[in-house]
């Protein structure tokens, strides 16, 4: 990077960080001619462009056999791609002052891309977005050295109790699901994927009709829609919706107790929720706000940590999904403490479920969430997150604006009525890493 680009980047930050809270951008729309969807926020405080390009190519198109394709596939795009190597490719970006970045998740894979608008630099930064996007070449030696490390990540994950926690909640709780199986894969599926699994899966998942475009900056909407054009261009149709396959409905209350040598428990409860998108996201969001997603202020922090002193953190969430994504309950604590304090979590999601939130705390609930808003969106970076979620999830392009008024028209009555559709306190799965004794044996019986 230029010494130029270097000092003007960190004057941007400086500018960044000392702008006031703004009023929620205009989010404007279109379909390119090859089907793309685009959602454009034009903005003109700094001389800066936000691009991401979005696909239905997350984990949840894996396999248990293929587990990790997805994963490896959206690794391996910036490694070299019409004619530049990954050195090629990084030192262009670097050359520009660009950041060029991943994105992946359970439903999505893609890139994003920050850049200067002055002219040479978008020109290159740009060049190499759409070579990376369109034009990816899945070296076999760069493939096999990515295998490899991806492999002896996942063996070092398999010994913390996290990763062993993450894992296994997410397979009770969805079972046959791809969401069940971990993004990264396995080492021996990941060991067993080839160049021609790669190209076949980025074949089939990057293509235009199904693409997401994101941008935010500083150019206009015809520069916009040109460079939209441009990164998706040479790309194949794919002519149909993405699939994904819907989420079957827990009915057991298992408690799964697996052997650590961590010095404290680790637990998970929960089931799986909500798809993003459902009416009931803005009650179930401010109700779980005050049952365990305010921090200090929420009622499992209170009555675990606060109250009793049996948890080191609490926390609960929802996260939705293209289909029903998890509702979580977390918490960590000392062995000999994890019953006593799932006990609590229990009784305390019981006491919720049937007694909802008192009018005090929904109040102050919507002062916090409504007063907190603003931060959410001070920056082109959070807003091009809202801006990818907006767009891929088809939600309303007055999204932001109704956020505020969303969150205040919810009531006592929304709240107690969405929980009771959403979470059953008696099919609410349950992990813990790291258990006692007492609670591996019981666990053994109960199998």
């Amino acid at each position: 990077m230029s010494p130029r680009i270097a000092l003007l980047f960190v004057l941007l930050g400086a500018c960044l960080m000392a702008a006031p809270a703004r009023a929620t951008p205009p989010i404007e729309h279109w379909q390119t001619a090859a089907g793309t969807r685009v959602y454009f926020i034009e903005t003109h405080d700094l001389p800066m462009l936000d691009v991401s390009v979005d696909f239905p190519a997350g984990s949840v198109f894996d396999t248990a056999e293929m587990s990790g394709l997805a994963a490896l596939t959206q690794r391996l795009l910036r490694l070299g791609a019409a004619g530049l190597t990954e050195d090629e490719i990084a030192r262009r970006v670097a050359d520009t002052g660009a950041q060029l970045n991943g994105r992946f998740d359970s439903d999505r894979g893609g890139m994003a891309l920050r850049t200067l608008t002055s002219a040479d630099e978008l020109k290159q930064a740009l060049d190499v977005l759409g070579r990376v996007l369109q034009a990816p070449v899945f070296p076999e030696a760069v493939l096999a050295r990515e295998k490899a490390r991806v492999i002896a990540t996942l063996r070092d994950q398999d010994t913390k109790p996290e990763a062993i926690l993450n894992k296994a909640f997410s397979a009770l709780i969805y079972g046959r699901h791809p969401y069940a199986l971990r993004a990264a894969g396995e080492p021996d599926s990941v060991a067993r994927l080839t160049r021609d699994d790669v190209l076949a899966f980025y074949r089939s998942h990057y293509a235009a009709d199904q693409a997401v475009i994101s941008i935010i900056g500083d150019v206009s909407r015809a520069q916009a829609q040109a460079l939209a054009a441009a990164l998706t261009a040479s790309l194949p149709r794919a002519g149909r919706a993405a699939v994904f396959p819907e989420v079957e409905d827990i009915k057991r209350a298992e408690t799964r107790a697996i052997a650590h040598p961590a010095l404290q428990s680790h637990v998970l409860v929960g089931a799986p929720g909500i798809r993003r998108g459902d009416p009931d996201y803005f009650p179930l969001y401010v109700g779980n706000y005050i049952l365990g997603g305010g921090g200090f202020v929420s009622r499992i922090v209170d009555e675990v940590r606060s109250k009793r002193g049996l948890a080191y953190s609490a926390y609960s969430y929802f996260e939705p999904l293209k289909v029903r994504g998890p509702f979580v309950i977390g918490l960590q604590t000392r062995r000999d403490q994890a019953a006593a304090a799932l006990e609590v979590v229990r009784s305390t999601v019981r006491e919720f479920l049937a007694q909802g939130p008192t009018e005090q705390e929904l109040t102050a609930a919507k002062q916090n969430i409504v007063g907190g808003f603003p931060l959410r969106i001070d920056s082109n970076r959070k807003l091009l997150d809202y801006l990818r979620v907006i767009g891929f999830y088809e939600l309303p392009l007055t999204y932001l604006d109704d956020f505020s008024a969303n969150v205040e028209k919810v009531t006592v009555a929304d709240i107690r009525r969405a929980f009771a559709q959403h979470v059953d306190a008696a099919h609410l799965e349950t992990v813990v890493v790291g258990a006692d004794e007492a609670m591996l044996r019981a666990s053994a019986k109960s199998e």
